[in-house]
């Protein structure tokens, strides 16, 4: 009833309108599908665990236990660590907050990649003093020591392993809800 007030009330004839009209508006709340994605504690989880990756591979690049690739996996993690600080500011749904977000969940996703490279990279590495127990055949002291090194550090590794694919996973789904909301990949729907 209420349509054909409408029509008639626009001076159309119910004959001359449309049987179906279909009208696209924009969704008010299409800005709160951020919040559905918890970047709250996505961001928190992001910025902790890179933070304890730091940590680890400041201590064993102290120890002299890596190799000395240290310095592009710590940039790498700090900007995991600034995704992680837009992902929790890009709350307050400002939309170039969430373009900022967007960017720069995108390059902590290649960031994970890259640490996720090197990180598989330095599995197969020994420390320097183990590749001289191996090659010189010094004390069975020095074998034991570096067997134990070795056990260590491959479980270390796949710890390393898991973190960065949870990083890279945190990272890809941040930037699914910031393209959700920002329209990346398709254009806004429009009044008709």
């Amino acid at each position: 009833v209420s349509d054909e007030a409408a029509a008639v009330e626009e001076g159309i004839s119910l004959a001359q309108s449309p049987l179906v009209t279909v009208t696209f508006q924009r969704d008010v709340h299409r800005k709160q599908k951020y919040l559905e994605a918890e970047p709250k504690a996505l961001g928190i989880t992001q910025i902790g665990l890179s933070v304890f990756q730091i940590t680890c591979e400041g201590v064993f690049m102290a120890k002299d236990l890596r190799y000395k690739t240290g310095i592009p996996f710590f940039i790498s993690s700090l900007l995991v660590i600034l995704a992680g600080s837009v992902a929790i500011a890009a709350q307050n749904l400002h939309l170039p907050t969430l373009r900022a977000c967007l960017g720069m969940e995108i390059v902590a996703c290649g960031a994970s990649i890259f640490n996720l490279i090197c990180t598989l990279l330095k599995m197969d590495s020994l420390p320097s003093y183990c590749r001289n127990y191996f090659y010189d055949n010094a004390t069975l002291h020095y074998g034991e020591t570096c067997y134990l090194i070795e056990s260590t550090q491959s479980h270390f590794y796949a710890e390393d392993l898991v973190i960065q694919v949870a990083l890279l996973a945190i990272s890809g789904t941040l930037a699914t809800y910031c393209c959700k909301v920002t329209n990346c990949c398709s254009p806004a729907p429009k009044m008709v």
